[in-house]
């Protein structure tokens, strides 16, 4: 399917051939719900922890010889009644359980929300930036003529060298390396904008095995 390509300024240039495989797919809601409880789960940070005697560093020698001294019997420093000792029945840190995808259901998963991107025609392919652009109002400029305020952007190399110092402090924009896209990212900000190289890169990868 071909796909139009904006430029800087917003205007259109040529066209892009995007492949069937990737982009013409069904969206799937319960894939993609899938991958999404799957990616949160691994955001989870482990509960409070305390720690237990045997995991004190430090001595294990008896601190006094067990009769003759009038106090109590005491083993080592690393007891919880002592200061700097173990805790007795403290937090343990549950570790939330993360449930294993295989590699093909997150690749399905991917090009499902590629697919609702392409649909709801929020996904833009843009040249790529052959200038450094180093002030931020031009490329905030590019984004409110375009309504792009909300997007994802995924640019080649490249390109990501030329645009990091002008986009990267600008409200609701984050910049993604290609090999780092995922479901989670494309599916919070509205829209995606790729770089011409970027597509191409993202296609090929994709398209190496087939789901």
């Amino acid at each position: 399917m071909k796909h139009q390509v904006i430029n800087i300024e917003g205007k259109s240039t040529e066209n892009i051939e995007l492949s069937d495989k990737i982009f013409s797919l069904e969206p799937n809601k319960k894939v993609i719900q899938q991958i999404v409880d799957w990616q949160l789960s691994r955001f989870k940070a482990r509960t409070a922890k305390t720690k237990q005697r045997n995991e004190i560093k430090g001595s294990t020698s008896k601190i006094y010889a067990q009769k003759g001294t009038g106090g109590a019997r005491h083993s080592s420093r690393k007891a919880p009644i002592f200061v700097g000792g173990g805790i007795a029945h403290g937090t343990k840190g549950a570790v939330y359980k993360v449930r294993k995808l295989n590699k093909k259901l997150k690749k399905m998963g991917l090009l499902h929300m590629l697919s609702q991107k392409k649909k709801v025609n929020t996904l833009f392919v843009i040249e790529d930036f052959k200038k450094e652009i180093t002030k931020t109002k031009i490329f905030n400029a590019f984004l409110k003529k375009n309504n792009l305020n909300n997007s994802l952007i995924i640019p080649d190399k490249d390109s990501k060298v030329k645009i990091i110092k002008s986009a990267r402090n600008i409200k609701n924009i984050k910049i993604i390396e290609n090999e780092g896209t995922n479901l989670f990212d494309l599916l919070k900000y509205k829209n995606v904008i790729f770089t011409i190289s970027s597509i191409q890169s993202l296609q090929k990868r994709l398209n190496k095995n087939e789901v």
